[in-house]
């Protein structure tokens, strides 16, 4: 019988296959003869508790013309073996909804990828508090007055939203920054958005480390994003450059302090960023990256978590 896998995702045709990981996921089931359903979070839908979806059937290429439509069908979630969540963020109510629609999936049996529960539980620069012992001095709050106390303990900060990515409304603040209270305001929203505070990590110019853990167990290579110069991001989504570098002892040791209690929440897909000594943000929801690894160090490491997808699979089929 082919196992039939969905991605949750943005839409196929915004892809960058060249550089997307959930491409690469799509290739590595193909890989397998497993047959490929495309999915978009407005496809997703209920109807009389059973949990829907307006999908695509696509097979997908590593060429220029990379996917082709097979065919659209209104499926229900439970005619799906697997289920991957790689909807980028924001992380927004409709995202939230998305994870209680797969969530009904996972309850009638449905292997869902990463946890839907997790997924909401687990936000990706709030966990970090999980580890403080891998972490440098940081705060959540919305507090203007607490941010300044921040400030003035630790001199140079970086302050970031809890539901974006790539680097965006990333800012960097001093004691002497003449538009510290304008940042405040803007990125707190006049103090009714809680945001994430952490020391500035001056190891940021050697690289903002990318380092991706399967099922608990780190890739042994990490891809280090080197910010732009004048620029206080790394990530390649605002100009940063990337290399790739072996993991260090120091990282491995952040690996093992996380990977038991990525693996008992349902996270098997996760990429950490790691600046210098220290752990700044879990990514649970669409981490990257492993195509340009796979490409510096001829590896395969989407391979590697489609044969831990199989061994859920097993265990699934034995716990029925």
């Amino acid at each position: 019988m082919t196992i039939k896998i969905g991605f949750v995702m943005d839409p196929i045709e915004t892809v960058k296959p060249h550089k997307d990981t959930t491409f690469a996921m799509m290739l590595e089931a193909q890989k397998r003869q497993w047959s490929i359903y495309s999915i978009t979070q407005p496809d997703l839908y209920i109807e009389n508790a059973d949990p829907r979806a307006s999908a695509k059937i696509i097979t997908v290429a590593d060429t220029t013309n990379y996917y082709h439509e097979q065919d659209q069908l209104d499926i229900s979630l439970t005619e799906l073996d697997i289920i991957i969540m790689r909807k980028d963020p924001p992380f927004d109510n409709e995202y939230l909804y998305a994870t209680y629609i797969l969530e009904l999936a996972e309850k009638k049996q449905v292997l869902v990828l990463n946890k839907p529960q997790s997924l909401r539980d687990f936000n990706e620069k709030i966990a970090v508090n999980w580890f403080p012992q891998c972490c440098v001095p940081s705060m959540v709050t919305s507090n203007p007055t607490q941010i300044k106390s921040f400030i003035k303990k630790h001199h140079d900060i970086i302050l970031k939203p809890l539901d974006k990515m790539g680097g965006q409304e990333i800012f960097r603040i001093t004691e002497q920054d003449k538009n510290t209270n304008v940042i405040i305001e803007s990125i707190t929203r006049n103090a009714s958005q809680k945001i994430m505070i952490q020391q500035y990590i001056p190891k940021i110019l050697d690289g903002d480390k990318r380092i991706l853990i399967i099922n608990g167990k780190p890739v042994p290579y990490a891809y280090a994003r080197i910010p732009a110069s004048g620029e206080t991001r790394a990530n390649l989504a605002t100009g940063g450059r990337g290399i790739g570098v072996k993991l260090t002892e120091r990282d491995q040791w952040i690996c093992q302090q996380l990977g038991d209690t990525l693996k008992t929440k349902g996270l098997i897909f996760v990429g950490i960023d790691v600046i210098g000594d220290y752990l700044t943000e879990i990514n649970v929801t669409s981490p990257t990256c492993a195509r340009e690894l796979d490409a510096l160090y001829d590896i395969n490491i989407c391979g590697d978590f489609m044969d831990s997808i199989e061994q859920s699979l097993q265990q699934l089929s034995v716990n029925k």
